[in-house]
This record gives C-alpha cells, sequence and structure tokens, in this order.
C-alpha cells in the first residue's frame, strides 16, 4: 500500500526553500471550468472581479495605491509550477511510510519564495477523494498514481511516484475551479495552520511566527485569484509580533490586512483589526484619526451587529 500507518501519525513540515529547482518551461494551455462556489470566511464575495466596491473617496493616497496594484496583480494569469525534488522514507516502532517534498513556484518571473511542504500518500489519496465529491466531471482525465501491493519502497518506485505527483498538482491547478477550491488550498497549508495555531493558543508565538511566515507566502501564490484569503493569516502573524513586542511589524501586517477587509463587505476580522491598529498606532505614534473614524462609520452602518470579540480571540478561533 501508498502508506503502511494512520495518516495522522506524519508530522507536518513547511520551510523556505531559496535554492528551488528548475521550473519546467513547458507552458500548457489553462482549461476554462465550471467552479463550485468556495467556503468563505465573510459575508458575500471572495472575488475582486465578484464584488462591486472599487475606490472610495475615503480612501488616502496610500490606500489607492494598495489598492490598484492589487487590481492589477489580481488581472495577471495565474501560473504555478511544482515540483517534487525529494522524498524520504520515515521509520516508526509500528510503521513507515515516505513523504514526498512539494515545492510551489511561481512562473513568469524569479521566484525568490519557494515554499516547500511536505506530504505522504496519504495526503494526496484525501485530496483526490475531497475533490470527486464537487469536481468528478472536470477529473475525467486526471489520472491519480495507484497504489501498489508491495514495492512502495523501492527507489524506482518512489522516484516513479515523484514524477506522477508532480504531474498530478500541474494537472489540477489547470483546472480553475479545482485550484480555487478549498480542498486544493487546504492540502498546502491546513496541517501547518493547524500546527501554528496550536503554538499561538499554547502562548509559543515564535514558533508559531516561525511556522505562520512561510505558509503566508505560500498563499499568496495559492490566492492570486483572491487575496482576500490572506486575511486570517495576517491578522495571526500580527498576533504574534503584537505579543513578542514588535509593534512596528504588527502594525505593517495589520495595514495589509486592512487593504484586504475593505474590499468585502461587512469582513468579519474589520473591526476587530481597525480597534487593534488603533491601540498599536497609539503606541507607535502614528495618526489614527482616520482609522478611528473609519471604525465608528463602520459600528454605525451595522447597528451593533460589529463583533465583540477582539482581534486575538478571532485569531485563536480559527482551528479550535
Amino acid at each position: 500500500m501508498g502508506d503502511s500507518c494512520d495518516p495522522e501519525q506524519s508530522v507536518p513540515s513547511l520551510a523556505e526553500d531559496n535554492g528551488g529547482s528548475q521550473s519546467d518551461s513547458r507552458t500548457q494551455q489553462q482549461l476554462p471550468q465550471a467552479c463550485a462556489p468556495a467556503q468563505q470566511h465573510y459575508e458575500h464575495c471572495t472575488d475582486l472581479d465578484d464584488c462591486s466596491a472599487g475606490p472610495s473617496s475615503t480612501m488616502t493616497t496610500k490606500q489607492l495605491q494598495e489598492y490598484w496594484r492589487e487590481m492589477k496583480s489580481h488581472r495577471k494569469p495565474v501560473k504555478l509550477l511544482f515540483e517534487i525534488p525529494t522524498a524520504r522514507i520515515v521509520e516508526l516502532p509500528l510503521c513507515r511510510y515516505v513523504m514526498y517534498q512539494v515545492v510551489v513556484i511561481k512562473s513568469g518571473s524569479y521566484d525568490a519564495k519557494q515554499v516547500s511542504i511536505e506530504r505522504r500518500y496519504s495526503d494526496f489519496e484525501r485530496l483526490h477523494q475531497e475533490l470527486l465529491q464537487d469536481f468528478s466531471e472536470e477529473l475525467e482525465e486526471v489520472t491519480f498514481p495507484r497504489k501498489k501491493v508491495t514495492g512502495n519502497f523501492a527507489p524506482e518506485i518512489i522516484t516513479e511516484r515523484r514524477a506522477a505527483f508532480k504531474d498530478y498538482l500541474a494537472r489540477l491547478s489547470f483546472l480553475n475551479c479545482v485550484r480555487r477550491s478549498p480542498a486544493f488550498l487546504a492540502f498546502f497549508t491546513h496541517d501547518e495552520l493547524r500546527l501554528a495555531h496550536s503554538c499561538l493558543r499554547g502562548g509559543q508565538y515564535a514558533r508559531a511566527l516561525q511556522v505562520l511566515l512561510p505558509v503566508l507566502d505560500l498563499q499568496e501564490k495559492l490566492v492570486q485569484h483572491s487575496p482576500v484569503l490572506l486575511v486570517p493569516t495576517l491578522c495571526a502573524v500580527l498576533v504574534c509580533h503584537r505579543d513578542l513586542d514588535d509593534s512596528a511589524s504588527a502594525f505593517s501586517m495589520g495595514e495589509r490586512a486592512l487593504a484586504l477587509t475593505r474590499r468585502v463587505h461587512r469582513h468579519l476580522y474589520r473591526a476587530p483589526l481597525l480597534a487593534t491598529l488603533i491601540d498599536l498606532g497609539y503606541e507607535l505614534g502614528r495618526p489614527i484619526a482616520v482609522l478611528q473614524e473609519e471604525l465608528q462609520r463602520l459600528q454605525d452602518s451595522l447597528r451593533g451587529r460589529v463583533s465583540q470579540l477582539s482581534l486575538k480571540e478571532l485569531v485563536v478561533q480559527e482551528f479550535t
């Protein structure tokens, strides 16, 4: 079989690979497909093309620049390459299995943030089964590597499977609806995010930050179609920086997250994020009048239907 022990016994690993491997120069035609709606952390739309919100007269010059930069980036075609350069056999007292290193590369320009994760056969298999529930017709031409009765740990089988998984991920990424689905995104980040939030809840902020920053780099590649999906991770990084007494870095992350929440009507994180930025701005001696006015307008427009949770409480709830 592909794995010889329970999938929950594996430990997620994510690291930043600055070396990277050579990307495949072959171009493939993107296949248009009908897409099922994705799960959302907030009301209404997540995709900028689906939102009616545009540049507002209340935006500062910096906010307008960020808005148009996001819009310009959003129009670019999404091109991802996947490499599986190595694999290793994990030996445990009761079982053993193979861990495959997966490197995600954004093509079209030099990618200085080539982030890698490790996944085992059962992780790929779980992804495929979840995708089949929503995209069975779209996946008719996508072949998933089969399990073998014996020989799964032979070097030639591992090499063959590395190539097969690389091709499998490439084929998935060319299907718009699959690439934007929660299951596809979760395959690359769920284990690491769960680990980071566990560390955060336990007060291990430095360890949580160590895991979250590469995850953020990876998410930026994967959610180019809807950057607002970065908000929960940006806020988790903010919380870690703040509890590590790095207010300047926390404020910077908060500004990035706030710019994204403005693109979505009634985003759950917006009011707590504004309140946190006001506190940080006061501490850093930054101008906060505009933030205070924005928070007041938001509270007035929602007539008390603003989350009463603090930003840290919202972040902690992500994986509870």
